[in-house]
């Protein structure tokens, strides 16, 4: 069987694509290829990586890509925005020989301030949101 390819995109490629592309590899490895990028890479946040290994996932060893790794090089089956900035400027070539693109809009929980309980609530909470949304998805490709 041949894996479809799955991109997820976000700006910073250090929170919400990471989180998905983990989740994705979890439940779905066997039936998908599974990346991340971001539009302007920024490093994965300490704390995506905590709240994954909570759960049994380590992606210590992963890094944070740019989009642009991927442009001419590949063709994914699916695209998946998971911010409303990765939405509006994802490039089209990445999807345009049959791909589709979906958005699945998730608060940026790096973008929370204050205490680290909070900030951790807030990554636990996207973490969960983006879980549910694989999952559901799973259940109709």
């Amino acid at each position: 069987m041949v894996q479809q390819k799955v991109l997820f995109v976000c700006t910073g490629n250090s929170a919400r694509s990471q989180m998905a592309e983990a989740l994705l590899r979890k439940y779905a490895g066997d039936r998908f290829e599974v990346h991340s990028a971001g539009l302007e890479p920024r490093g994965i946040h300490p704390l995506t990586v905590r709240v994954l290994e909570e759960i049994g996932l380590d992606i210590s060893s992963q890094h944070s890509k740019s989009l642009k790794t991927y442009m001419g090089r590949d063709f994914f089956r699916y695209v998946i925005t998971v911010c409303g900035h990765a939405d509006a400027n994802c490039p089209q070539p990445l999807w345009a020989q049959g791909g589709i693109k979906l958005h699945w809009p998730f608060d940026d929980p790096a973008a929370v301030e204050g205490a680290e309980e909070s900030q951790l609530a807030k990554f636990r909470e996207v973490r969960d949101q983006i879980d549910r949304k694989i999952q559901d998805w799973l259940a109709t490709v």
